[in-house]
């Protein structure tokens, strides 16, 4: 399998052993930790009258935000709940408060958003607040829209919303890389402070990774030096008939945190791997290289398998190289998956936040 990777951080982020550079950017780091904690403590949030369950993670880069957003409102539903999403647009040029609506670009609203308003109504707002206003407007007016409980998304170091459940996912493949602050680690804020700020971690691990730890993952077994609250783990797992898969001779491409994931996903499946292609991470891909992954599958004879969040970013698209990427993609649908104890602690979380 060829197997290219486009990482979003510096290696040495999350390198084995001290680096020089990062000791080097050690007072940078220093000052940065500090504005983003001071930012945060300063802040007078708004409360809403809907209760506030909040996703967000403590590094930089993706470490399954989304899928965790989309599970929680597909676990509200199935409390008779109205979920309703609030982003931020990440990717796009709406500041909002603005409705994501059928028809919308990624280029407009963001992939993410696209994607999380197939399963709830979304609100992209830079302005948290205002967003949450528009949202508490939208369920007491006669627009169609009704809510019972906010999901914010990626919105752990936001400090204008007041949170009712604060969950952060980690990584269960990097961890914390090495606990140093931007820019001399992928921390978005002092470690310490951060874990104060949360109510529960959700450790995604590798597909299979569950299993494979029954003796203490050990990403799980080193925050739990840090941090003494609930920590739980997930996994993605493929769902529907994953049939099709096995055997088949696939090119691979992604543009999401973690790629990786993906890619042993789809071997584990039983694909024949001729190719992983990585994007960066919401990165837009050009005309040129939709040329060059449809001849590279040409060439194969194999067919391309992407996620939801990838194809996402190509609705829209008309004409050309773009659009026929589009329709020669096949995605591979995926969702978390808890073990059931884990999945009873989440729920009881929930259940805590949401109480009248």
């Amino acid at each position: 399998m060829s197997l290219r990777l486009r990482p979003d951080e510096p290696s040495w982020w999350y390198g084995a052993g001290p680096s020089l550079a990062a000791a080097a950017l050690a007072p940078i780091a220093a000052l940065y930790g500090w504005a983003a904690r001071r930012r945060i403590v300063r802040a007078t949030p708004y409360r809403s009258r809907l209760p506030v369950i909040c996703v967000g993670n403590l590094v930089a880069g993706g470490t399954g935000k989304t899928p965790l957003t989309l599970y929680l409102c597909d676990t509200l539903k199935a409390r008779g709940l109205r979920p309703v999403v609030l982003t931020r647009g990440y990717g796009g040029s709406a500041a909002g408060p603005y409705w994501v609506a059928e028809g919308d670009s990624a280029a407009a609203v963001g992939d993410e958003a696209l994607l999380l308003a197939r399963a709830a109504p979304t609100m992209v707002a830079r302005d948290r607040a205002a967003g949450a206003r528009a949202i508490e407007a939208a369920a007491v007016a006669d627009t169609g829209v009704a809510a019972d409980v906010i999901v914010m998304d990626d919105g752990l170091q936001n400090p204008q919303l007041a949170k009712d459940l604060t969950l952060a996912v980690v990584d269960g493949r990097r961890g914390l890389g090495n606990s140093r602050v931007i820019p001399a680690g992928p921390l978005r804020a002092p470690l310490g402070f951060q874990l104060g700020l949360v109510d529960a971690l959700i450790v995604n691990t590798p597909p299979a990774g569950i299993r494979q730890a029954a003796g203490g993952h050990p990403v799980v077994v080193a925050i739990s030096r840090h941090f003494a609250g609930p920590i739980l783990q997930c996994a993605p797992v493929a769902t529907g008939d994953m049939a099709w898969l096995k055997g088949q001779r696939v090119v691979a491409w992604a543009g999401i945190g973690g790629p990786e994931r993906f890619f042993t996903m789809l071997s584990l499946l039983g694909a024949g791997m001729v190719a992983a292609k990585a994007f960066r991470d919401h990165e837009r891909l050009t005309e040129a290289d939709a040329g060059r992954l449809l001849d590279l599958a040409a060439r194969a004879d194999a067919i391309l398998v992407s996620t939801a969040k990838d194809m996402a970013r190509l609705a829209g698209a008309a004409d050309g190289r773009l659009a026929e990427l589009a329709a020669a993609t096949r995605v591979l649908p995926i969702a978390l998956a808890f073990p059931e104890a884990d999945a009873e602690r989440l729920a009881g979380l929930i259940g805590r936040a949401i109480a009248p």
